[in-house]
């Protein structure tokens, strides 16, 4: 009885969907209809209305970005801090550094995270038109060579031409860096403390090759 009750609430539903598509498609068909009347029979006012109409469609488009642009200051600004970073799960971390790729004029940028991802999380191009492939590793631990070497292999499999991009929360012993530095790809590294300048604006990702500091490496 449940299941019979179940159904005919569906048909119900798609029947009411499709009802409201036959008038959405009829009232467009009125709207085309009405504009042609008033282009035929008054110009002058067509081109009126017609550039009213494209002034407040281009004033709503600025004010909607102009939205997005401020939630998106405001995400970043509210999980800046490593102690945030810390709390959060890695698809909360991709997100992060999604935004705040965004934020520094990288377009086209996608989160692949999850499975299947062949080992790279975003793609996104950078304002200078290079292609990057970026992996995020949300880790309280340090990072050593084997991932660094994985990630290689990921960007040599499916992602040759880009540039490979690791960003993580942890600590990159030395011979991750070394792995980093003798590889074939390029490869940026970015770990904790330059996370920490990079996501409060003091560090822009590709202006400039992440420093190497001797010393400040860990070793495994």
């Amino acid at each position: 009885m449940a299941r019979g009750s179940r159904r005919g609430n569906q048909r119900r539903k798609s029947n009411g969907i499709d009802d409201l598509r036959v008038m959405g498609l009829v009232g467009a068909g009125l709207a085309i209809a009405y504009v042609a009347y008033l282009i035929t029979e008054y110009p002058g006012w067509a081109i009126t209305i017609t550039i009213v109409l494209i002034g407040a469609l281009s004033g709503g488009l600025f004010l909607r970005h102009r939205v997005i642009q401020a939630r998106r200051l405001q995400f970043l600004a509210a999980n800046a801090a490593l102690e945030k970073v810390d709390l959060m799960t890695g698809p909360q971390f991709e997100q992060l550094v999604a935004e705040r790729m965004i934020a520094q004029g990288f377009r086209r940028v996608r989160i692949r995270g999850g499975s299947g991802d062949g080992g790279v999380d975003i793609t996104a191009v950078a304002p200078d038109g290079t292609r990057c492939a970026v992996q995020c590793k949300r880790y309280n631990k340090t990072v050593g060579a084997p991932a660094v070497r994985n990630f290689l292999g990921a960007l040599a499999n499916a992602f040759t031409g880009h540039t490979g991009v690791l960003i993580t929360s942890g600590r990159l012993t030395h011979p991750a860096r070394q792995e980093a530095t003798n590889a074939r790809q390029k490869l940026l590294l970015v770990d904790r403390d330059l996370l920490a300048d990079w996501l409060t604006g003091r560090f822009a990702l590709l202006a400039k090759p992440a420093p190497l500091v001797e010393g400040d490496e860990l070793a495994t």
